[in-house]
Order: structure tokens, then C-alpha cells, then sequence
């Protein structure tokens, strides 16, 4: 199932490279547009990669929706269960192709990074710990996309979501600091759950004091994932009569 929606993928070549190409021209309006204006009390670019990071993950693991309801309009899921395949194969499916897709955009939003001055001090196990982090949101929201393509009835409605996961990391910590929103604002944007997946990128991949911030990301995205997941099973079972 996941080789099927890669290969899906390859062939849409229009959103493939969308998906590819969107997080890095996002890095470099944020680094060079703004970031001569926006004091975070170090270099912007240092500050801006982890909440691209999880910008470019949103943005891919989103157009997991739109797949979900193509197969579902398409009539595929019909041939899938005359052949005895469940709904958890399928969508399973679907998020790893994401995680796949997310990971080579990952990739090469650090490379660019890497290449304009962004210079992490993690250690080894820092890098791991943060690409566990990483890992543990795409998955969630990877599910999460999924859930709404089966909610909803066609993929121009599913392209909605889109616009949901991509609004989400700007009232965070991903290019602003909190406290520097109103108080309203920063209140929601420090207990929402980008922020602190993106604290936890920022601090592992800087070598910097994380606290058990890294367990409350993980905590928020096994909540994500859990809620996602027994959903989107009663969500298949009732679409797919």
C-alpha cells in the first residue's frame, strides 16, 4: 500500500514538486525578507529552521487528506475490500508514503539551511532525539490528514485541511518568540502543541537545556495519533459500505 501511493506521487509530478519546493522558497522569504527585521537575539536563521522544519512537514503530511479522498471517489477502496484489504492497510499506507515524502523534504530544507548558515551543535544523540521528535509529529499528523480525508466528501474540501495545518505553527514559537505576542495570543501559542515540538527541535539541534519539553511534544503527538487513528477506523468502516 505504501509503494502504491509513491508511486502515485512520483506521477503527480505538479504536487510533488510543491511539496518539495514550497518549504524551501518558505526558508528563504523568512531568512532574507524578515529576518533582517525580527531580533530573536541571534542569528534568524539559527532561530527559523525548526519551525520551517515542522512547516514543511505540515505542508506534506496535509496532502495526505486529499489522497484519502481521491481513493475514496475514485472507486479503488471497492476493489481493495473485494480483495479482502482493510482499512488499516490503506491508510496505513498512506502515512508511511507521507513520512517518506516528508522525510526527503526534510532533507532538503536542512541541506539548504546547512548551506545559507545554519550551523546546529547537536550531539549525536541530540540528532536522534530530534529526529525521534520529528518523526513522532509527522506520524501524528500524518493519521490526523487521513482522518479528514475520510470526513470529508471531495478533495477540493480535503485541500481545506491545508490551510488548517499550515496556519498552525505561525501563532507559535517558530519564527517569533512567544512572549513577544499579545497576551491572548501568547497563551494559546504556548499551549499548543507546535510549540513545543518546535522548542524541542530548536534545543536538541543547538545543543541547549530542553527540560522535559521533548516529553510533552511526544505526549501531544502520541494524543494526535491515538485519537487519529480509532477515528479514522470508524470513519473507514462507515464509508466504505
Amino acid at each position: 500500500m505504501a509503494g502504491r501511493c509513491l508511486r502515485l506521487s512520483r506521477r503527480n509530478t505538479d504536487a510533488l514538486i510543491t511539496a518539495l519546493a514550497l518549504p524551501v522558497m518558505m526558508l528563504l522569504i523568512f531568512v532574507y525578507f524578515f529576518g533582517g527585521a525580527i531580533n530573536t537575539g541571534t542569528e534568524y536563521v539559527t532561530y527559523v529552521v525548526p519551525g520551517v522544519l515542522l512547516l514543511c512537514a505540515g505542508f506534506g503530511s496535509s496532502n495526505t487528506a486529499i489522497a484519502v479522498t481521491e481513493d475514496l471517489k475514485g472507486g479503488i477502496i471497492d476493489r481493495f475490500r473485494s480483495l479482502d484489504i482493510g482499512g488499516t492497510p490503506i491508510l496505513t499506507g498512506h502515512v508511511l508514503a507521507s513520512t517518506a515524502r516528508n522525510l526527503v523534504a526534510t532533507a532538503l530544507v536542512l541541506g539548504l539551511a546547512l548551506a545559507i548558515g545554519f550551523r546546529p551543535t547537536a550531539t549525536p544523540a541530540g540528532w536522534l532525539a530530534a529526529l525521534a521528535v520529528l518523526l513522532a509529529f509527522v506520524l501524528a499528523l500524518s493519521w490526523l490528514s487521513a482522518t479528514a480525508g475520510l470526513l470529508t466528501t471531495s478533495p477540493e474540501a480535503a485541500g481545506g485541511f491545508t490551510f488548517f495545518v499550515s496556519f498552525l505553527p505561525y501563532p507559535s514559537s517558530a519564527f517569533v518568540p512567544t512572549d513577544t505576542m499579545p497576551s491572548w495570543l501568547h497563551a494559546f501559542a504556548d499551549h499548543q502543541p507546535v510549540t513545543p515540538v518546535i522548542e524541542s527541535l530548536r534545543g536538541l539541534l543547538l545543543n541547549q537545556p530542553v527540560g522535559n519539553t521533548p516529553w510533552v511534544a511526544l505526549a501531544w503527538c502520541a494524543g494526535i495519533l491515538a485519537v487519529s487513528t480509532a477515528l479514522s477506523g470508524v470513519l473507514f468502516a462507515k464509508r466504505a459500505r
